[in-house]
């Protein structure tokens, strides 16, 4: 039978988590986000800032050229390049110095996102897929399931959740009328196993299995409740914080882990009237309160 843990963090993650060695930024990894066009980088933004402030070396925001200026007057320490063609895509993931990648918040559904999504799985570098790279093959997750492998890490909500893995997502709902109960963790592991890679089924009872069948409860209920999580764009920046994680050396299953019981941290450290963006800015707190 696999296990399922409730996850802090241990002494080892935060050895990890704290871990800063000598070197310069790429020691720390370098996470890209791709954004959408103009008018639709926020949520990019957020994941940016989120990569950023969990410990990535350097962060990079892809976006079309015509989003170069908007995003430009919204960001500092983030790097922009533009993103003109699935070909200028490729390029750009070719820089070895690329060690995760997060796309979907504010990636847009036009034609081109499903080419974005396979140039990247095809790079094979670790990825984050959230928002709309889901949600771009609702009408088709078997293609999308063919091309993942295990360095992907997915982060679905009740709705896009329901769209990848519609049949799961039936058992789940059903009223139960004998035992035993198809829980959400029975749910959540039935779809890593599928998708072959780790997957976050966020909610206040997030829950993250892998391809193994091990898996963990984020519960953001009782004395972790934090209601104020539900703002728009908190979820981009949990894509953020696990891109970051990735980027610097996590696996997916302790970057999902992590990146989820910080998230929670960060919302309880800022209490109500939070919004997205005070996320990333109210992790160094969290990390003080940690002794890193």
């Amino acid at each position: 039978m696999t296990k399922t843990t409730k996850p802090g963090l241990g002494s080892a993650r935060l050895e990890a988590l704290g871990k800063h060695d000598s070197g310069h930024k790429y020691t720390h990894g370098h996470a890209l986000i791709l954004s959408g066009g103009p008018g639709r980088g926020g949520a990019a933004r957020l994941a940016a800032r989120g990569a950023l402030r969990i410990g990535a070396g350097l962060v990079t925001l892809a976006c079309p050229a015509a989003a170069l200026a908007e995003n430009a007057a919204r960001l500092d320490g983030i790097m922009l390049r533009p993103l003109r063609e699935i070909g200028n895509l490729v390029e750009i993931l070719a820089d070895a110095h690329i060690t995760a990648v997060c796309l979907g918040p504010g990636l847009g559904l036009d034609d081109a996102a499903r080419a974005k999504v396979t140039a990247v799985l095809a790079a094979e570098r670790a990825v984050v897929l959230d928002a709309d790279g889901l949600t771009a093959y609702a009408d088709d997750p078997a293609t999308l399931f063919d091309q993942l492998h295990e360095g992907c890490v997915l982060t679905p909500h009740a709705g896009e959740f329901a769209r990848l893995f519609p049949d799961i997502a039936e058992k789940l709902n059903a009223p139960a009328t004998k035992g035993p109960v198809f829980s959400k963790v029975d749910a959540t592991r039935e779809a890593a196993a599928r998708a072959g890679c780790t997957v976050l089924f966020k909610g206040p009872d997030t829950v993250i299995a892998n391809e193994t069948g091990q898996s963990a409860i984020n519960s953001s209920a009782y004395d972790r409740a934090a209601p104020w999580l539900a703002t728009a764009g908190s979820g981009d920046v949990l894509a953020g914080f696990i891109a970051g994680l990735l980027a610097r050396g996590f696996d997916p299953m302790q970057a999902a882990e992590t990146g989820a019981w910080l998230h929670t941290e960060c919302a309880l450290k800022f209490g109500p009237g939070l919004i997205a963006e005070d996320l990333p800015e109210t992790l160094p707190a969290v990390f003080r309160d940690l002794g890193l």
